[in-house]
């Protein structure tokens, strides 16, 4: 009863699609996971944005794979998971971010991405009661769009089990067991489970997961605070973001966008990084976000915001994530350090990890691939200009 052909560790963004893809592929898995059900580490912090819009090859290539699965997700389950195709607007007032954007724009291109410069005209337009003042225009890709995380994870989960996918929640991981270079299995506080493939899909602690079998996972947790009004008429069809820093001194970019059912969600990225494992609200989130929503869009002045909360985001040293097997542990995998886009990255995760775990190979070129391995050169400072 205790024997699977794989066990993925988390159920969360990454492992869950990880989970059902290999079942999917005919395999007998078990996810273990210390919180008590699905969906309940960082995934549900997630605010639903869904983009290909990125500066990496890899990424760019995981969440194209991702638009396919939540567009047709309805189509192909079953469930509605609030899939709304509205694009995502980087919306440019300073010329060193436009030509930033515009010098990107080869590279997501040859990689298939629907993605154009657009005029200040057209931004208005995408982006009713946008501040004209200094607008220089900005990109727009039509694709991208949100989907509701806590239903994706519902519905993952709900698709697992039918396909004979086990859970061990509130159980946490102690040792991950070898035979010397090969996987064997692990054990939680609970119990012994074999298996000869693990996938360290732990989110936020992979790193304290890879240290089970002693490796050094470069993954390091900050913390970034997301919030939702009430709902409003809808206005606003893509997802918006605004590359600036805050004038606070606080935030670097912002984003927000309005889901299919009218409240509005956002985001900053605080600067510095505040790293680290908290997840309580603080109480400069809200005077800074809404500092730059008014600015932004006059508008939303009266805004009635419903909650606030917090979440954290697996960063690696050169924003990119981890994934792919490891060398020198047979049959030990990594699907981490998606800083803060695993919710959008996850489908495509799952589905190139499946693919890896069953044929040896991934979904995506196998030189694309290489560039979230385990073993690269991680570099000191870099970081995607579009995180």
């Amino acid at each position: 009863m205790n024997n699977f052909d794989a066990i993925v560790i988390g159920a969360g963004s990454a492992g869950l699609p990880c989970a059902y893809y290999l079942a999917v592929e005919g395999l007998k898995v078990l996810v273990v996971d210390k919180n008590p059900s699905a969906g309940q580490g960082e995934n549900k912090a997630a605010i639903g944005g869904a983009r290909a819009t990125h500066s990496q090859p890899a990424k760019i290539r995981l969440c194209m794979e991702s638009l396919r699965v939540f567009s047709s997700w309805k189509e192909e389950h079953g469930f509605d998971v609030e899939w709304k195709k509205g694009g995502y607007c980087f919306a440019v007032y300073r010329e060193s971010d436009e030509a930033s954007l515009k010098d990107l724009l080869p590279v997501q291109r040859k990689f298939e991405l629907k993605i154009d410069w657009v005029d200040a005209d057209s931004i208005r337009e995408l982006v009713p009661g946008i501040n004209p003042d200094g607008l220089r225009g900005g990109t727009y890709s039509p694709d991208d769009g949100q989907v509701s995380p806590l239903l994706v994870s519902a519905s993952y989960h709900a698709l697992s089990l039918a396909r004979g996918v086990k859970f061990a929640f509130n159980e946490e991981v102690t040792e991950i067991t070898r035979s010397d270079s090969k996987i064997t299995g692990l054990r939680t506080q609970k119990g012994a489970y074999s298996s000869p493939v693990v996938v360290n899909a732990a989110g936020a602690r992979a790193r304290e997961v890879g240290r089970l079998t002693g490796l050094d996972v470069p993954v390091t947790p900050d913390s970034h605070e997301g919030g939702i009004s009430a709902a409003v008429e809808h206005f606003l069809g893509p997802l918006v973001v605004d590359l600036r820093p805050g004038p606070e001194g606080k935030s670097a970019n912002f984003y927000f966008g309005q889901r299919s059912e009218g409240q509005l969600i956002f985001c900053y990225t605080p600067a510095p990084a505040i790293l680290g494992t908290d997840r309580n609200s603080t109480s400069e989130f809200m005077p800074v976000i809404a500092r730059r929503l008014i600015e932004l869009i006059p508008r939303l002045r009266n805004l009635l915001i419903r909650r606030t909360w917090r979440g954290l985001y697996p960063m690696t040293p050169d924003g990119v994530p981890i994934l792919g097997r490891v060398p020198e542990q047979d049959g030990m995998f990594l699907a981490v350090g998606t800083c803060g886009q695993g919710f959008m990255m996850g489908p495509g995760v799952g589905r190139n990890m499946a693919s890896l775990i069953t044929t040896g190979k991934p979904l995506m070129e196998d030189d694309v691939f290489e560039t979230v391995g385990f073993h690269r050169d991680f570099g000191a400072t870099k970081v995607e200009a579009l995180k």
